[in-house]
C-alpha cells in the first residue's frame, strides 16, 4: 500500500505542477467527492432529521475527531471517505448536504448525501426514517443546480464528470430488515434478495451516469458475520464470526462484481470499481493482532442491550475503552478510526483506476 500512496502523491504533484518551483500548491486528483449511502459514510445528515432512529451526535462519537466533538460520524474519529479525500489531496471534507453550511463555495468540494440506516432498498431506510437512496438521488439533482449557480454551467459539468462518486450501503438491508423480517425472507432466498439489491444499485449507477458521473466506486458488503452486533444477535453464544452471515455477504459481493462488469460493458467511458471492505475487515476481525489490534470482538464504547441500541454506543453510559485504536470496532457495527485507516488503504488501492 505504501507504493500506492506514493503513486498517488506523484500523480498529485504531476497534475498540479504548472511551472514547477518550491511551494507549488498540489491540487486534488479529482475536483470533488460525492457520496451516497448509509452510516458507514454519513458525516452528519441524520443530525438534521428529527425522527431518524440512528444518530451519532453525542459522546463518545467523535472523541478522536477534530475538537473531540461528535459530528454525526459513526466512529471515534475519521471515516474511510475522510481518509480517501485526504489521500486524493483535499484539505477539507464535503459537508453533509442537509447542513446549512452546505452552500456557496463549500459545494465545490462535493456533497455527502449519506444517511445512517439508509440502504439499497427504500423500504429499509423508511423503517428508520433515514434518507432513502431515491431521495439521495433527488438531492443530488438539486445539488447539480446549486453547483451550476455557484460555478457556472460549464464548470459545474466539468466538476461533476471528473468527480469521484462513492456509494456505500446495503448492510442495513440484511441486518435491519432481511434477517428479522419473516415475510421478506419467505419471499426471497439470499440469492434472490442479493439480485434485488444489486439490481437497485445497477439502476442507481446508470442514473448517475445519465446525470454525468464517470467515476463511481461502490463498497463491497462487509463481513456481516464478524460485526459485534451480529455475533451478539446471531452467534448463538459463540465468540466467533457467524459463518452463515459472511456467506450471505460473499453471495452479494459475487453478484455485485458481475453487475460492475456489466456496467463497464454498457458504458465504455465509465470508470467503475468495487472498493473492497470485505477482505480487510474480515482480516482484522479474524486476526487482529497481526495488524496491531488487541480486540476484534468487543466494542470500544458500551452499546445498548435492546432493539436498535445493540448497534450503537449507549448514550446513557459514557464508558469507553482507554485506547480506541486498539479496537477494531468502536460500536456494534462501525469500525474505529484505526480500523477505518486500514480499510481506507485497501479502498484507495482498489480505486486507483478511478482517479488516474
Amino acid at each position: 500500500m505504501a507504493s500506492t500512496v506514493a503513486m498517488l502523491a506523484v500523480a498529485l504533484f504531476v497534475t498540479s505542477a504548472t511551472g514547477g518551483g518550491i511551494g507549488v500548491q498540489a491540487q486534488p486528483l479529482v475536483p470533488a467527492v460525492i457520496s451516497f449511502g448509509d452510516s458507514t459514510i454519513d458525516v452528519g445528515n441524520n443530525n438534521y432529521l428529527p425522527r431518524a432512529v440512528f444518530k451519532a451526535d453525542y459522546p463518545p462519537y467523535g472523541q478522536s475527531f477534530a475538537r473531540h466533538q461528535a459530528t454525526g460520524r459513526f466512529s471515534d474519529g475519521k471515516i474511510v471517505t475522510d481518509m480517501t479525500a485526504e489521500t486524493l489531496g483535499f484539505e477539507s471534507y464535503a459537508l453533509p448536504y442537509l447542513s446549512p453550511q452546505a452552500s456557496g463555495k463549500n459545494l465545490l468540494l462535493g456533497a455527502n448525501f449519506a444517511s445512517a440506516a439508509s440502504s439499497y432498498h427504500d423500504d429499509t431506510a423508511a423503517m428508520y426514517d433515514a434518507i432513502t437512496l431515491t431521495q439521495q438521488l433527488k438531492y443530488y439533482k438539486e445539488y447539480q443546480s446549486k453547483l451550476a449557480a455557484v460555478a457556472g454551467r460549464a464548470k459545474a459539468r466539468s466538476i461533476l464528470s471528473d468527480a469521484l462518486y462513492v456509494v456505500s450501503t446495503g448492510t442495513g438491508d440484511f441486518l435491519q430488515n432481511y434477517y428479522h423480517n419473516a415475510s421478506l425472507s419467505r419471499r426471497y432466498n439470499i440469492g434472490q434478495y442479493s439480485d434485488l439489491l444489486v439490481g437497485i444499485f445497477s439502476n442507481f449507477a446508470s442514473e448517475l451516469y445519465k446525470l454525468g458521473a464517470r467515476r463511481i466506486g461502490v463498497t463491497s458488503m462487509p463481513p456481516l458475520g464478524c460485526l459485534p452486533a451480529s455475533i451478539r444477535l446471531y452467534g448463538e453464544g459463540r465468540d466467533a464470526c457467524v459463518g452463515r452471515l459472511n456467506r450471505d455477504a460473499e453471495t452479494f459481493n459475487v453478484k455485485l462484481n458481475a453487475t460492475i462488469k456489466a456496467l463497464k460493458g454498457r458504458h465504455a467511458d465509465l470508470k467503475i470499481a468495487i472498493l473492497d471492505i470485505y477482505t480487510p475487515l474480515r482480516k482484522l476481525a479474524e486476526a487482529p493482532a497481526e495488524q496491531g489490534f488487541a480486540d476484534a470482538r468487543g466494542t470500544c464504547c458500551r452499546t445498548g442491550t435492546a432493539k436498535t441500541r445493540v448497534y450503537l454506543c449507549n448514550p446513557t453510559t459514557a464508558g469507553t475503552c482507554r485506547n480506541a485504536s486498539s479496537y477494531v470496532f468502536f460500536d456494534g457495527v462501525h469500525p474505529s478510526e484505526a480500523a477505518n485507516a486500514f480499510m481506507a488503504e485497501s479502498m484507495v488501492e482498489a480505486g486507483i483506476e478511478l482517479v488516474t
